[in-house]
């Protein structure tokens, strides 16, 4: 593998891994609580109020995820359009070369992607939600 595909795909493998590693290390705590509390539930074991009231502290802070998602995604798309108008007051209305904007577009782009996305998550998961309230 050459030097120009092989250093860009290791930055992203990083960053990959240091945005899921710490995710999925959650997820398996938690899971391992979650398993916990139902083996010492089915060997008829009583359980804390305060473990119960954290477990329910930690369902209330997810259940409030999808509101999360569209505020970020939101700030995301603002940033974008930021981005898009800073380019154009640096480089004026009259676009000489265009470099400048085309500058600022870069960020602009990935910043607006990954908002249209936190935006579609928090819609897939307002839409989930609501299957499994009426369900």
């Amino acid at each position: 593998m050459e030097a120009d595909v092989f250093v860009p795909f290791v930055f992203f493998a990083f960053l990959g891994a240091i945005i899921l590693v710490p995710v999925l290390a959650k997820e398996r705590t938690k899971r391992s609580a979650h398993d916990l509390i139902a083996q010492a539930m089915s060997r008829g074991q009583p359980l804390e109020p305060s473990l119960v009231s954290q477990l329910t502290q930690s369902m209330l802070e997810e259940g409030n995820r999808a509101r999360q998602s569209l505020g970020s995604g939101v700030i995301l798309l603002a940033l974008a359009g930021g981005f898009v108008a800073a380019g154009f007051v640096i480089e004026g209305f009259d676009h000489h070369d265009g470099d400048v904007i085309r500058g600022f577009a870069v960020p602009a782009v990935i910043l607006g992607t990954v908002g249209v996305a936190f935006l579609f998550l928090a819609i897939i998961d307002y839409a989930s939600r609501k299957k499994h309230t009426s369900a």
